[in-house]
């Protein structure tokens, strides 16, 4: 990491910054146009005040069906393709970059983009290993520039109305334990499109590879990458548990775990994966808490498939995407609320690429909630209970 650190591709801040106005529309370049790129320029639209004038994929079809999306779809000028990131980073119009690439490009394209005076919308988790989050803060607090991590649920109304009602207020009173699940999701069992055992003329595999060792081209990994520790955090862990986790230190105030221990392993998808279909993690906190996490695609029914369950002295709290639910320890009614919109969130990162406010989840909250995943994933792998290390501390 350190080797390719220096390698990184750098621009001073000074030369490739510009001072947006008040109403002035935010020119953003999206690197990756994949199933999460292309989500994110829909996020970008339904928020509004976003001009994009560029587009960066290994894969030319995704570059094209990606300028295509949002050449029909919001107003601006031709949106160029790139096929190398470090180009886009180049351009000086270019005022913010969405990083939607595989787990183990984020922090590497969102250091270079910091150097080179842009805005960063990091897709979570922020980091695919655990020295990367110190990196990518120093970056931010060296340039000036900001970062905003995909864990959008900080900028949801009804989990912002959730933590103001019941925890600010402290009517749950004190927490000792939060369950975390997620179970059901299909996007860990991808299928390779047909025709993909060969690669695609257009397709840079080298390039999507980066850092990682250079391997023969594999369907399953580019289109499953969630079934692979090189190109995801642990599959459902950096990319579910990450988002649960992240709401339980921003209600809680916390930061780091004391030590994690993991049990899971692969019980179902013997279909060429590393990372485990079946995981459980226990993470103790000093705050005198437990926050636990289960995840499976051996059962794949959507229906209460995900939930965070926060148990306090005074009440009881699910809470997601759905909405939530209140039960008073007094036996009182419980309080219900439905849930909010996801465009909020890249709402949030636009208005602060002009106002220059903090964002709702920045870098520091990025590594710390990528962190938990890591301490849990290092426990699964090695077998063993694994405590915090300083060198991980901001």
């Amino acid at each position: 990491m350190q080797a390719m650190t220096r390698r990184g591709f750098v621009v001073t801040a000074a030369s490739a910054a510009r001072v947006l106005g008040a109403n002035e529309r935010v020119r953003v370049a999206s690197i990756g146009c994949g199933g999460r790129g292309q989500h994110l320029m829909h996020m970008a639209k339904a928020a509004g005040g976003a001009e994009f004038v560029a587009v960066c994929d290994a894969w030319d079809v995704r570059r094209r069906e990606g300028a295509a999306y949002l050449e029909k779809e919001l107003p601006g000028p031709k949106v160029e393709q790139y096929a190398d990131y470090r180009k886009v980073l180049e351009r000086k119009d270019v005022d913010a970059v969405i990083v939607a690439s595989t787990d183990h490009w984020h922090s590497r394209m969102t250091v270079d983009a910091l150097h080179a005076g842009k805005d960063v919308f990091c897709e979570k988790p922020m980091t695919s290993l655990p020295e990367q989050g110190l990196e990518v803060v120093k970056a931010v607090r060296s340039t000036g520039k900001l970062v905003e991590v995909g864990v959008q649920q900080r900028s949801i109304d009804h989990f912002i109305e959730a933590k103001q009602r019941f925890f600010d207020s402290g009517a749950i009173g004190p927490v000792h334990l939060v369950r975390t699940y997620w179970n059901a999701n299909s996007g860990y069992l991808t299928p390779v499109p047909p025709g993909m055992d060969a690669k695609p003329e257009g397709l840079d595999w080298q390039a999507v590879l980066g850092w990682l060792p250079k391997r023969p081209w594999n369907p399953k990994m580019y289109f499953n990458r969630f079934a692979y520790w090189e190109f995801s955090t642990g599959g459902q862990t950096g990319g579910l548990f990450v988002h649960m986790v992240d709401v339980v230190h921003w209600y809680l105030g916390l930061t780091k775990p004391v030590s994690g221990v993991a049990l899971g392993g692969i019980y179902q998808y013997n279909d060429g994966r590393d990372t485990p279909d079946n995981i459980n993690f226990i993470l103790n906190y000093p705050q005198k808490l437990n926050v636990t996490f289960e995840a499976t695609i051996t059962d794949m029914i959507p229906r209460e498939s995900a939930d965070i369950v926060f148990f306090g002295e005074k009440g009881r709290l699910n809470i997601f995407r759905g909405g939530y639910r209140f039960l008073p320890a007094d036996g009182g009614e419980p309080i219900v609320a439905k849930g909010g919109a996801e465009p909020a969130h890249m709402g949030n990162f636009l208005d602060c690429v002009r106002s220059r406010k903090q964002p709702n989840a920045n870098a520091v909250d990025g590594h710390y909630g990528a962190m938990a995943c890591h301490i849990g994933n290092i426990a699964y792998r090695t077998g063993q209970a694994v405590g915090w290390k300083k060198e991980w501390d901001i």
